[in-house]
């Protein structure tokens, strides 16, 4: 297990741990959080042993073998399998070992060599390391260029996969899922799922935790409470820690009240209905803000332009592309005021293409694109960032945009971004990429706009700022295109789903977990062909017939039991169904029926904990049959 106790550790001034104290068992899985800064790298570089404790003691086994994601990459020239291969320090000492035996002709070292290569799978590595690269979005070709040749996003998915290669008691990871996307990340769950050692993950995407942890470390006050399920239980479990727990529900109760008067007001009239229509859309997504979230440092909204046009934009049979490379075909899409679309698709499928030709950056091949009179975009996508005044800091970025607004507006708006004190003076040139990100999506919000074009901005943002997007999103009344490997944020923030995917454009009928079912069906139609190691001629046809046999008895059980949880499933949902609906009801927040708003609550809260037991189950359960479906059919 590891163990802290009464741990205090100290980087130059700054205090980040003291007294601090931990026990994580071994093969728990634990997601890290805490705001940034906290101290959280610390800890991973503590429990690699390359921090001491200040005082107290971190205690882990002493023959556990740690790996951790780095960070940097230093070998360019090599290939990448090459490159994730020499995550498994053992299989390469084996190799070069059986070098040298074999250039000394010294026949029982070989004997003995071969025989510890075997123990280390090291027949099967190379196609291991190819299938974590395949997971990760990784090409054959690609699979076998130089590590120099991928760009800074690609280069960490190439030390992801040499961390997962390497065989581990211990697996530390620091926000693994960056420079993933949405199908590489579904991916990289499954596999922590079955990962069988330690696991201690940093990460700002809470779909992903709630996936993969089963407790939640958080880092708050320079100590460490640990909590048990993953972090909508931590969210929940904090809450009810805090003592700003009304002030929360009374902040979110002033922002309901104020969007219910906006859509009384102004529902009957022509030329505000529509915009009441998307406040009524926003109040049924709005969240119940947790407790836990009181203390976020970010309040914003998007500004609104008052002038609105229908469509916004509209594209008609368009070939999109570069140049000669053309990337999608036959491109039908309008995009019209209150629109929520996310877009879904397989990494290199043309997501970041399309929004490119929506936002202007690129022109179409072929066909027409038509902006409205009154449009006005907002378009994030990472690229931006790099194109931010380096010497110019937060506030004159946004003097820039409005020369002659009151220094103090701006700065009260810079504020709900957490640009405060002495870094709204600072120059943008030593900013983090979160800081960065969290400037380009404020100067976005100062220019009112009606259509929102997102490629992945939650990219680099904490936790508490995901949050505030999210947040703001809800309340926006404009259009919302947006591509994102957080499902929280897609599922919050859109209404329906377009697939980018095989060239084509089209409306996805279904929600996030049908799109993990399409990714799995997807990936095995463009799966290449693979080849087995095992001799054919020795193959023993009886026992594989005996295996099948086998099989298919086993199958039976597991499908009434994916069946079982799938009904059991469904009458929760609409028990959930009826309790929000009862939530929905203004009356219900009168001060009398106090008591009856809290038995609701807490019956959400059960459902809802049931409900991530019950899903989590049944995806279990799918996972099981596919295996035994996919082995059965290689006995076939």
């Amino acid at each position: 297990m590891i163990r802290l106790q009464n741990l205090t550790l100290q980087r130059g001034p700054q205090r980040l741990l003291e007294d601090a104290e931990l026990t994580l068992h071994a093969g728990h899985k634990a997601g890290l959080i805490g705001a940034n800064g906290a101290g959280k790298s610390s800890l991973f570089a503590l429990l690699r042993g390359e921090l001491h404790p200040d005082s107290g003691d971190c205690l882990l086994p002493a023959d556990w073998r740690i790996a951790h994601m780095r960070q940097e990459v230093d070998t360019l020239e090599r290939l990448a399998v090459d490159y994730v291969l020499d995550g498994d320090l053992r299989l390469r000492q084996v190799q070069r070992d059986l070098a040298a035996a074999e250039a000394a002709h010294d026949g029982e070292a070989l004997a003995r060599l071969h025989a510890e290569l075997d123990s280390a799978d090291g027949y099967t590595a190379d196609a291991r390391a190819r299938k974590l690269l395949a997971g990760l979005g990784f090409t054959n070709e690609q699979m076998d260029r130089q590590v120099g040749d991928f760009s800074g996003g690609w280069r960490m998915r190439l030390n992801l996969a040499q961390a997962l290669m390497c065989p581990s008691d211990l697996l530390l990871l620091d926000e693994p899922t960056n420079h993933l996307d949405l199908d590489a990340i579904i991916w990289l769950e499954e596999w922590l799922k079955s990962y069988p050692g330690t696991l201690l993950l940093i990460s700002h995407d809470r779909d992903f935790l709630d996936e993969v942890v089963d407790h939640v470390a958080h880092v708050d006050q320079r100590k460490l409470v640990l909590y048990r399920g993953g972090y909508t239980s931590f969210e929940r479990a904090r809450a009810e820690r805090l003592a700003q727990q009304q002030q929360a529900y009374e902040k979110q109760q002033a922002q309901r009240a104020h969007m219910e008067s906006y859509i009384a007001r102004f529902k009957a009239q022509a030329t505000k209905a529509r915009q009441a229509q998307s406040r009524i859309k926003a109040l049924e997504r709005m969240e119940e803000l947790s407790a836990a979230h009181v203390d976020s440092p970010f309040d914003f909204v998007f500004r609104e332009s008052s002038k609105i046009s229908s469509p916004l934009i509209d594209l008609s049979d368009a070939r999109l592309g570069y140049g000669e490379k053309t990337v999608l075909e036959k491109v039908k899409l309008q995009l019209t005021p209150g629109a929520r679309i996310g877009l879904l698709g397989p990494n290199g499928a043309g997501k970041s293409t399309l929004i490119k030709n929506l936002a202007g950056e690129l022109e179409p091949l072929a066909g027409r694109l038509t902006r409205g009179e009154n449009t006005v975009v907002g378009y994030f996508a990472q690229h931006q960032l790099d194109s931010l005044d380096a010497k110019a800091s937060p506030l004159l970025h946004l003097q820039r945009l409005a020369p002659t607004e009151r220094e103090q507006t701006l700065r009260d708006f810079l504020g709900g971004f957490d640009f405060r004190g002495a870094r709204i003076d600072e120059p943008v040139l030593n900013f983090s990429g979160g800081e960065k990100a969290r400037l380009a999506l404020a100067l976005i919000a100062w220019e009112r706009p009606n259509l929102l074009l997102l490629d992945e901005p939650t990219n680099h943002l904490d936790l508490e700022m995901r949050l505030a997007l999210t947040m703001a999103l809800q309340e926006f009344s404009g259009a919302v295109l947006v591509v994102s490997h957080d499902r929280h944020l897609l599922k919050s923030t859109t209404d329906n789903f377009y697939l980018v995917a095989d060239g084509k454009v089209e409306e996805f009928d279904g929600d996030l977990e049908d799109y993990a079912r399409w990714l799995v069906e997807y990936r095995q139609r463009n799966a290449p062909v693979s080849t087995t190691l095992a001799n054919p001629d020795k193959t023993d046809k009886k026992a594989q017939r005996q295996a099948a046999a086998a099989l298919r008895q086993q199958l039976a059980p597991h499908k009434r039991e994916a069946d079982k949880l799938e009904a059991e499933l469904g009458k929760l949902h609409e028990k959930l169904a009826k309790v929000d609906a009862s939530l929905g009801d203004s009356d219900l927040y009168e001060p009398a029926r106090k008591n009856e708003l809290r038995d609701l609550l807490a019956e959400q809260a059960r459902l809802k904990v049931r409900e991530g037991e019950l899903e989590e189950a049944w995806m279990q359960a799918l996972e099981t049959l596919e295996s035994m479906q996919a082995e059965l059919e290689s006995l076939s």
